[in-house]
């Protein structure tokens, strides 16, 4: 059984992180030939799920890179891998030296939260305002986070350099792992996510890919978080836009995801 696991972001969706019309065909000639498939991402299931939502994505889902494992199929939830108290407060102090808010993400079975202090800057202003007021998200003060709140991960964004910083100093907790990236193209601001060291996509899909008893795992990634399902796979593939090290370890390189790389490489692959 071929079992194939998408990243979203820069690999299965296009330059305006959707999934293209050509994209979309492809995915339902998969189902329509019973190739099992699903999707592994940085994403929270905040913006995640929309986003796969009527797209044939009824296999077990992998978000905050492999925090959370999400069952469509009798909506459960499972998670590993939770920051702890003393953790969080390391990423808050090391953020709040560098002028920067966290946004520090919860979820249990009925409800999403995102807890954070007052923003400082626009650049914050805009994120709580443009994507977490228009979703399902509870916005809570940073004060209201509790020790049994369920903390997937902590996401921040701000001038480049005030991240980089911020990005140094927690690299030197052995607990925690971050991945950043531009906020967009030619801005000067960054994102960055931080989450649990044990919590990876590989370990997550590896566990999916047991209990459906698939015996061949095809993923496609572009970025550093993919390399841990690329480690256990049984091929991998990167497209062009895809960072060079993931070129090199991949077993080859398809077209860029602007142009549908993903899609024109499975219609070749399985006939479509």
């Amino acid at each position: 059984m071929d079992l194939l696991f998408f990243d979203l972001d820069g690999t299965l969706l296009d330059s305006e992180s959707e999934i293209s019309n050509f994209t979309q065909e492809i995915l339902v000639k998969l189902k329509l030939n019973n190739i099992a498939y699903s999707a592994a991402t940085g994403r929270t299931m905040l913006t995640g799920t929309d986003i796969l939502k009527g797209h044939g994505f009824h296999l077990p889902q992998v978000y905050s890179n492999g925090v959370t494992i999400w069952d469509p199929r009798n909506n459960s939830l499972s998670l590993e891998h939770l920051l702890g108290s003393s953790e969080i407060s390391i990423i808050i102090e090391a953020a709040g030296l560098q002028g920067i808010t966290p946004f520090v993400h919860a979820v249990s079975e009925s409800e999403y939260s995102i807890y954070h202090a007052k923003p400082r800057h626009d650049i914050e202003k805009e994120l709580i305002s443009a994507r977490y007021q228009n979703t399902e998200a509870k916005i809570m003060s940073l004060d209201q986070l509790t020790d049994m709140s369920q903390v997937t991960n902590v996401s921040m964004i701000g001038i480049a350099a005030a991240v980089e910083e911020v990005q140094r100093e927690l690299n030197k907790n052995r607990n925690l792992v971050s991945y950043s990236g531009p906020a967009m193209e030619g801005s000067p601001y960054k994102w960055m996510d931080i989450h649990h060291c044990k919590a990876s996509k590989g370990a997550a899909v590896k566990k999916i890919k047991d209990t459906l008893g698939a015996t061949n795992l095809i993923c496609f990634g572009d970025s550093d978080n993919d390399l841990s399902m690329f480690k256990i796979s049984d091929e991998s593939y990167a497209p062009a836009n895809a960072k060079s090290k993931l070129k090199e370890v991949a077993n080859d390189v398809i077209g860029p995801n602007d142009k549908d790389g993903v899609a024109h490489f499975l219609k070749k692959r399985f006939a479509l």
